[in-house]
């Protein structure tokens, strides 16, 4: 059948199952706009309030659904307010196709009004990127970026589409989806000598990261982990992949991780690392990381291996599948000292919790509270700085898909866009916003996206004034020279807020926090709540960068 290309578009997005689309419409994209009007029965679309808002719904879409999220946007400034939305969906591994328009085939490189080469600019965060400058190959193009988003490591892929070719006419055919899937690349004999290696250790852990999440591999993992008695240590993208109330479950790795999980990197025999990367933020001084240890590492991705830490073994394949394997290959071993040493160093190390002072609320308190009062599959979203550690430090993630962070890019302003993508995907669940002020300025914006769709979003603004997680760094390191991280702004949350048309509430000190978060569960729409903490409330422990837990600072003066 003869369809034009912005038809050839709504259907290849409903072949691939896309049912929901994020953007912002715009000139070089009136085509696609149209027929989405003509589509909107069968793809419902949310309109954003700038375009790095519907980037980052895309992604908290993906993120909360493990589906492909779909963003679009127009030309030159449109397509520009992307980048930092792909970026972070690219750090995270996070599988979203983002549509764009161009201006016509005749006038590109000619710096034409709203031209911008968007390929050029977002090669190094795409896992592809394409330009259609004919319509006949659009429709294989389409599939061909979704079938490149969600299979192997994930992550983003760019479609810049010339407004000429979303207006022509070409003859479409339909298509059933590629079948994806990603086979074991490791022999019998590299699965034979990982179990080898864990057969032999006295003082194992697990390290899992967000592969684990993204490969739907938290069964296998809770498996795996249950016959060999391993320990396991997240990092800050792989919470909710292994339940944090199971007793192997030590808590979060790295510069703001647990003693307990600092020391037993440091006296381990054996790491198992599953979907995770060695960041710098868990590494630390790599040279030192696992020093004593064998390291097994299980990821989709070859060159993650050996590109931050040397590794003795490697499993290459889906999780999912390398996991099950692997679980078959071991046989099943207890390590009942090592995990009672374990017990002993959280003990040690548990950080002395001061209490917040009559004119503050304490961190800790409020994110405690928010956890009784939520169920294990509600959605947490954060911006990024010290609520975001907080959070990953105190709250209790039970299930994958529960848990919406910028880890990677570390985005400030992800939160807002990230939390609409999750309500707009679950409706069914309570999304809770934990944004700092710093963070909750950047793209509060998008207080009138949801508003306008009127999602239930609780936005928990842990309001310090100050720009938290610099200005601790300027208090450890930089002799407290608070150099443009106290502004002074004179926002009013609830009377933001009420401009929105968004109910706010406010916490004044510990007294009020059970009483404003009953209230604000209480209700079925979008509430703001400015939540009063002190600015020298601090994230401890830390791990000083590049150094090793012999280092960690658990008090501060």
């Amino acid at each position: 059948m003869k369809l034009n290309g912005s038809e050839i578009i709504a259907e290849c997005l409903l072949e691939q199952g896309v049912d929901t689309v994020f953007g912002y419409p715009g000139g070089a994209v009136l085509n696609i706009y149209d027929a989405l009007y003509k589509y909107s029965d069968r793809i419902t679309h949310i309109l954003s309030s700038h375009e790095q808002g519907a980037a980052h719904a895309a992604d908290g879409y993906a993120r909360t659904t493990g589906k492909c999220g779909v963003v679009i946007a127009t030309s030159g400034p449109g397509a520009t307010n992307l980048v930092t939305g792909i970026a972070t969906a690219y750090m995270d591994s996070i599988p979203m196709v983002a549509i764009t328009g161009n201006v016509t085939n005749d006038l590109l490189a000619r710096d034409s009004f709203q031209e911008v080469d968007i390929c050029g600019i977002t090669l190094p965060v795409t896992k592809h990127n394409f330009i259609v400058k004919d319509v006949n190959d659009l429709a294989d193009v389409i599939r061909k970026a979704f079938r490149i988003a969600m299979s192997g490591r994930k992550g983003p892929v760019l479609i810049d589409i010339p407004k000429d070719v979303t207006g022509a006419l070409c003859e479409y055919t339909p298509r059933t989806p590629d079948v994806l899937s990603d086979p074991v690349l490791s022999s019998a004999e590299d699965f034979a000598a990982a179990a080898e290696i864990i057969a032999n250790a006295k003082r194992p852990m697990i390290y899992m990261g967000g592969g684990v999440v993204s490969s739907g591999a938290e069964a296998e993992l809770l498996e795996f982990a249950e016959k060999t008695d391993c320990p396991v240590a997240s990092s800050v993208m792989g919470l909710g992949g292994f339940p944090a109330s199971h007793r192997l479950f030590m808590g979060t790795i790295g510069m703001h991780g647990g003693y307990e999980t600092g020391k037993a990197t440091d006296n381990c025999d054996v790491i198992i690392t599953v979907g995770a990367r060695f960041s710098d933020r868990v590494a630390g001084d790599r040279k030192k990381f696992g020093q004593d240890a064998k390291i097994i590492q299980l990821d989709i991705d070859r060159a993650e291996i050996n590109k931050n830490v040397k590794i003795d073994s490697y499993l290459l394949g889906d999780l999912k599948d390398t996991l099950k394997l692997l679980t078959i290959a071991c046989d099943r071993t207890t390590h009942k000292q090592w995990n009672e040493q374990l017990s002993e160093w959280s003990k040690k190390g548990a950080v002395t919790e001061t209490p917040a002072s009559e004119n503050y609320a304490h961190p800790y308190h409020v994110i405690e509270a928010v956890r009784k009062l939520t169920k294990d599959s509600d959605i947490i979203v954060t911006d990024v700085g010290q609520h975001q550690m907080w959070v990953s430090q105190k709250y209790r993630f039970e299930e994958p898909r529960t848990w919406c962070t910028s880890g990677g890019l570390g985005t400030m302003g992800y939160g807002m866009g990230a939390a609409v993508g999750s309500a707009v995907a679950h409706p069914d669940r309570r999304v809770v916003l934990f944004t700092g002020d710093g963070s909750f300025h950047m793209n509060l914006n998008e207080l009138a996206t949801v508003k306008s769709y009127n999602l239930p979003i609780t936005i928990i603004v842990m309001n310090n004034t100050v720009l938290g997680m610099v200005r601790q760094w300027q208090k450890l390191f930089y002799g407290c020279r608070f150099s443009q991280t106290d502004p002074h702004r004179a926002t009013d949350f609830v009377k933001l807020a009420d401009a929105f048309g968004v109910k706010g509430l406010r916490i004044h000190n510990d007294d009020d926090v059970e009483s404003v978060l009953a209230e604000a569960f209480s209700k079925t729409e979008p509430v703001v709540i400015d939540c009063r903490i002190s600015p020298d409330e601090n994230v401890l422990p830390m791990i000083p960068p590049g150094k090793t837990v012999d280092d960690m600072i658990t008090e501060m003066e």
